[in-house]
């Protein structure tokens, strides 16, 4: 086939999943029409069957996104994607019946006798943008907030993880009528017209540029949107680091777990370190010991995973030779000094002396790339962190109280860690979202179902109504009380 008849068969096979994609919306529109309200035991029991099928097809999911990645650990896969799916299903069931329930409100002397409450609605049809590097959690785990809500979804998949996007579509299918929840699958022109639809809420995790421009698609059918995006999420030391203020290879294995794990592809991974001067050499020697020690082999070792497609790949790489003919010290972690010739691997690499006009400071790196930015008074740490956008974590070692005071008062983040990266994401009971150019809104637990719920306001009166006594016409001794006693 030559490249014009490829370019005309893709081109029609994105028209027609495009025409495809229109009709299942409008299906879910009128299913929602049909049945607004699911009780809590029809949402329940549609959770229930989205965990049976994630446990029973749990290897099927597991194969399909070693596959798209090349290489993607098998035990990342249960720990970072099943697991708090999984978690998250059991932990929305369990209070989906609190969660319904209408919430009693006051009512203002003036307007008594009344009665005042929130009542939580499903929104209708809401619309979930996937992105590659953890395709089934960041999928699955907006679903469960939307159906938990009472609503219909239909969820896009990346383009860059077609065998993930595949096997979820087949397991969808089979416990979901496609009115009620489908996947749609497709290349950028789909994902754009994906975000064109009117959606009652659209969410989209991915990079920052994209959130943009769905955002500005969301605008014109004023959808709200919740933008997970990323940044460069700090992990700062403690000042006065020794070996007894922080534990320095504590907080470098900690470091050391969150950047490596999915190779870096983690919006909230350690994006650069702040240390003081005076312990960077601890830190990397000590960084250096804990990669090892998780990674004594790369090339065959199935802990570690692959950058996930060439784009990416090349995309990083183009980093560090940035970094290196710029005059920074690039130290890849190598222990078993390995070749990656024809593989997608990148070592965990640090990088010190790196200057804020190497691209390694400039973006989020996205990948097993760590520079480490030295200080030497903590203010200037935290000047660091604010002059920069806000991240979508950030994340303090160290057991000195009033730095982690000035570390939660001063600077803003999506979300904390003290001494620890990463985990804050796997708390159900924690909103999850970015500020600033790292997001908008949140989900997980009980702010998801809130997300893609209305809260809608409802005053009920009686017969006896007080308020008739300021209907017009107005003026009198009785209003001119009312003034007196409420108007001051």
């Amino acid at each position: 086939m030559s490249p014009s008849s490829t370019a005309a068969h893709t081109q029609a096979n994105e028209t027609t999943t495009i025409a495809a994609m229109q009709q299942l919306f409008s299906d879910q529109q009128h299913d929602f029409a049909s049945a607004p309200f699911w009780q809590a035991h029809q949402r329940i029991e549609r959770l229930e069957r989205l965990q049976a099928a994630l446990l029973a097809e749990q290897e099927m999911l597991i194969q399909a996104i070693h596959d798209d990645f090349g290489r993607r650990s098998a035990d990342e896969t249960r720990l970072a994607e099943l697991l708090p799916s999984i978690e998250g299903i059991k932990y929305a069931k369990k209070r989906i019946r609190k969660w319904m329930r209408p919430a009693r409100r006051k009512v203002g002397l003036a307007f008594q006798p009344a009665k005042a409450w929130v009542e939580y609605q499903p929104l209708g049809v809401v619309g979930i943008i996937v992105p590659w590097n953890y395709p089934l959690y960041l999928a699955i785990g907006p679903l469960v907030a939307a159906l938990a809500a009472g609503n219909r979804a239909l969820i896009k998949m990346s383009e860059f993880t077609p065998n993930t996007a595949a096997a979820l579509a087949k397991l969808i299918a089979t416990i979901f009528p496609a009115n009620e929840v489908a996947i749609i699958t497709g290349e950028a022109e789909v994902a754009a017209e994906f975000s064109k639809l009117p959606f009652d809420h659209l969410l989209f995790t991915g990079g920052t540029s994209i959130g943009r421009h769905v955002m500005r698609a969301a605008a014109e059918n004023l959808t709200p949107v919740t933008l997970e995006l990323g940044g460069k999420s700090p992990a700062i030391i403690g000042h006065g680091t020794d070996g007894n203020s922080v534990d320095i290879a504590t907080a470098a294995e900690r470091i050391a777990f969150g950047k490596a794990l999915n190779a870096g592809q983690t919006c909230v991974a350690p994006d650069y370190v702040l240390c003081p001067e005076h312990a960077k050499d601890a830190l990397v020697a000590e960084l250096k010991v804990q990669l090892t020690r998780m990674y004594p082999t790369l090339l065959h070792n199935p802990d570690y995973t692959w950058i996930i497609n060439d784009k990416q790949f090349d995309r990083l790489h183009g980093v560090l030779q940035n970094a290196i003919s710029q005059g920074a010290n690039v130290m890849p972690v190598n222990p078993a000094n390995e070749s990656f010739t024809g593989t997608r691997i990148i070592p965990p690499t640090l990088i010190t002396d790196a200057t804020e006009q190497m691209d390694v400071l400039q973006s989020e790196i996205f990948g097993p790339i760590l520079p480490i930015v030295t200080y030497r008074e903590f203010s200037e740490a935290l000047t660091y962190v604010r002059n920069g956008d806000r991240p979508l974590a950030l994340y303090y070692f160290g057991a000195n109280k009033a730095e982690q005071n000035a570390v939660l008062k001063t600077t803003h983040s999506g979300g904390v860690c003290i001494n620890d990266t990463v985990f804050h994401v796997a708390q159900d009971d924690l909103p999850f979202g970015g500020v600033g150019a790292s997001g908008m809104g949140h989900y997980h637990g009980h702010e998801g179902f809130l997300t893609f719920s209305k809260a809608r306001a409802v005053l009920r009166k009686g017969k006896l109504n007080s308020a008739r006594f300021v209907y017009p016409p107005y003026g009198g001794k009785l209003l001119n009380t009312i003034y007196k006693l409420f108007i001051r």
